[in-house]
């Protein structure tokens, strides 16, 4: 699995590290989305799916092992489990509750990435996504990165088509406006994500006004569901 593929979850309840690591995994092409606590995962991984989940063992109330222990029964991505706690007991304790590796703290930056890229490499490659997405009256093509509408080419921005294929390769998924600046490289913060937004609706959906396909999810980001 190629690193631009793969969606990281980050779980820390430490804001300055957990913020630290989401550049740094960015910066090394990572999609990064981060966690505070559990509660807040759950809220995450309700939304979306995720290749990895960076996951600190020591969080105020249900900790890292409990929550590994409940992923572990539903959840498919694999977990990096990160914690202070160097001792042999806790890295078997973390294994054998389902997690594929184990980072003791403090960590260099550069082994995270290496134990990550052998995670990523031992983990099944995920399923082809289509070539095509059809939203009603209109066609997206992934491979030409072409949107047509009854045969017709409906010209599209090198933002907009990068965002149209984000969003479709990923259908399903809601993606935060961070990850679409992410995956689109458009510059401008999440406000020029929601301009991009608006005018790929007044090309994609028969009433922009009332979307149909390329959906808000309040407080969260966008998420497209095709027919």
């Amino acid at each position: 699995m190629e690193a631009e593929l793969a969606h990281i979850l980050v779980v820390d309840d430490d804001d300055r590290l957990r913020e630290l690591l989401r550049k740094f995994l960015s910066e090394n092409g990572y999609l990064v989305a981060t966690a505070r606590h559990a509660e807040d995962t759950r809220a995450k991984l309700a939304n979306a799916s995720f290749d990895l989940i960076v996951l600190d063992v020591m969080m105020p109330g249900e900790n890292g092992f409990d929550l590994a222990s409940d992923l572990g029964r539903s959840e498919t991505a694999a977990i990096l489990m990160l914690t202070a706690m160097g001792e042999t007991a806790d890295r078997i304790k973390g294994l054998e509750l389902g997690a594929d590796d184990y980072l003791a703290k403090p960590f260099e930056p550069r082994e995270l990435l290496l134990r990550i890229h052998s995670i990523l490499r031992r983990r099944p490659r995920p399923k082809d996504v289509p070539g095509r997405v059809v939203l009603g009256e209109v066609d997206f093509d992934l491979t030409r990165h072409e949107l047509r509408r009854g045969g017709s080419l409906v010209r599209l921005t090198s933002v907009e088509a990068k965002l149209l294929a984000a969003l479709a390769e990923r259908a399903g998924v809601v993606l935060s406006r961070d990850e679409l600046n992410q995956l689109t490289g458009a510059s401008g913060g999440g406000r020029a994500v929601d301009v991009q937004v608006t005018r790929l609706r007044r090309k994609i959906e028969p009433d922009p006004r009332l979307p149909r396909y390329l959906r808000t999810i309040r407080g969260q980001g966008y998420v497209l569901h095709p027919d």
